[in-house]
């Protein structure tokens, strides 16, 4: 589709949280364009959807930014990896479709944005990405044998994960998987016969266009300008804040070290970033366990069980995750991939984003800073142990593969290992950097809506609340609310094809 000139909202990023943004304006009649710097591949059934990105039994690697960690560790480089495709991380994702818990909104403390605020839209996204639990009969036997394993080492059996009040439970994760398919954002938000919404793929956008205090539009990496009454970025956790410092908004001293010159001064852009600091630990397959997966027929998802647990260190909710990865090996033909990854899900330590230059194709630096806050840590190493325990009471699994190690030498391992669990936010907080309006402080008509105003990311795989905050935000910008007409139309997952 070709650029326009003009319209009355830019939607920058096509994530679950712009493209609900986009869809949920656009149903209530806004001129919106939804721009992606990635491809726009269609709807559904476009036939233009790789194979990859459509099944959900693991995770893609498509379509990639190429994020990493470059030289943050010395012996290393960790891939950040987040999809430049229409449909955001939704198109390669993992598609567990968790809410956290009631702490994690509440903590908060935005008006607006209380957990009893968001949970009408929880449902209304849930509703668009056709969300559904798993029959017993699709449970796979490795998952199976982690339920059962989980209960005998005390850990109770939950019917729903996304209990806001339930604080140590594993159970079946619902996912929003249709048929097999990854359900995205693009097929659960945006129906391509509004008349008032374009979706504009393969453009990338590299700043912001300012007059005086006010946004204007946005320029696209290659040159071309959209003129916009307002501006919407949702490019993400790590593109959000980029956008915002190439356009000069940011901290004065960042920005003169890149050559850019200083237009707003806000501190807060690019600061506060973090994610769920994770440690993968592999177990050999013991050959029961392989031969019934082997034998087994139909559907065979490597992720399904997500078990909520709290460390000695916990004193609010829970702050692990285990979420095991179990099943034929997604890169390896004939082997088996046997995993029972730890997640602490209040993570303390916080990095940053920062640019190096105006240059849009020069990827922004990125230092999670992953366990300078001790915290952290502590609860990753509690997390393992109480893993091992689990692990412990599956016969069906093989030995652990490493680190083996207690004390200072699984301190010392984890630290060498530490992972993420693709759940990025923070770096352009409701507080610092936005209002619960979630406008940029001192400046008109530029707004933030994504995982990157998250105060603190909740205790929850991302991809709903993103979601959420889409659809939060457009209530807010089109002054919509839960009796407004267009809603009956909207999120209900028909217009996706």
């Amino acid at each position: 589709m070709t650029l326009p000139a003009e319209t009355d909202t830019v939607v920058v990023g096509s994530g679950p949280a712009g493209c609900a943004l986009a869809g949920r304006l656009a149903a209530a009649g806004a001129d919106v364009v939804l721009l992606e710097a990635g491809p726009d591949l269609g709807p559904r059934d476009s036939g233009r959807w790789d194979a990859g990105l459509l099944d959900a039994s693991a995770l893609s690697t498509s379509y990639d930014w190429g994020y990493s960690s470059e030289a943050t560790y010395p012996d290393r480089v960790v891939a950040f990896e987040r999809a430049r495709v229409l449909g955001g991380c939704s198109s390669h994702n993992g598609c567990a479709a968790i809410r956290g818990a009631r702490a994690d909104y509440d903590g908060w403390r935005q008006p607006g944005w209380a957990t009893e605020d968001l949970v009408p839209l929880f449902e209304q996204a849930e509703r668009a990405f056709r969300v559904h639990r798993y029959t017993a009969e699709e449970v796979t036997p490795f998952h199976a044998a982690c339920l059962e394993a989980a209960q005998a080492a005390g850990i109770p059996l939950t019917a729903d994960l996304n209990d806001l009040d339930e604080h140590e439970a594993i159970g079946i994760a619902p996912v929003n998987i249709d048929g097999g398919v990854r359900f995205n954002a693009a097929f659960a938000f945006l129906d391509r016969d509004y008349a008032s919404l374009r979706v504009i793929g393969d453009a990338a956008v590299g700043r912001v266009l300012l007059e005086g205090s006010r946004a204007v539009g946005v320029a696209l990496a290659d040159g071309r300008e959209l003129r916009a009454a307002r501006v919407v970025l949702a490019a993400g956790t790590y593109e959000s804040p980029a956008i915002l410092q190439r356009s000069g908004i940011g901290p004065a001293d960042l920005l003169a070290a890149a050559g850019i010159a200083c237009v707003h001064d806000r501190p807060g852009v690019g600061a506060n970033l973090h994610d769920h600091p994770a440690f993968v630990v592999g177990f050999a397959g013991g050959p029961e366990l392989e031969r019934r997966h082997a034998e087994r027929t139909g559907w065979t998802p490597e992720e399904q069980s997500i078990a909520k647990l709290r460390s000695s260190h916990c004193t609010e909710a829970f702050d692990l995750h285990l979420y095991p990865l179990g099943g034929p090996h997604p890169r390896r033909r004939d082997a088996w991939r046997w995993e029972l990854p730890v997640a602490c899900m209040t993570p303390r330590s916080r990095g940053t984003v920062a640019v190096a230059s105006a240059d849009p194709a020069a990827r922004p630096r990125i230092d999670h800073a992953y366990l300078s806050d001790e915290h952290d840590l502590d609860v990753l190493a509690d997390g393992v142990e109480l893993m091992r325990e689990i692990a412990a009471r599956m016969p069906l699994l093989g030995e652990e593969l490493g680190p083996r190690a207690s004390g200072a030498g699984l301190r010392k391992a984890i630290r060498r290992g530490v992972v993420h669990y693709y759940h990025p936010g923070g770096t352009c907080a409701m507080g610092p950097v936005v209002g619960a309006d979630a406008a940029v402080h001192g400046l008109e008509a530029l707004y933030v809506a994504d995982c990157s105003i998250m105060p603190a990311i909740p205790r929850a795989n991302t991809n709903v609340p993103a979601a959420v905050i889409g659809l939060k935000v457009a209530s807010l910008l089109g002054r919509l609310d839960a009796d407004d007409a267009s809603l009956a139309a909207f999120g209900e997952g028909h217009h996706a094809r």
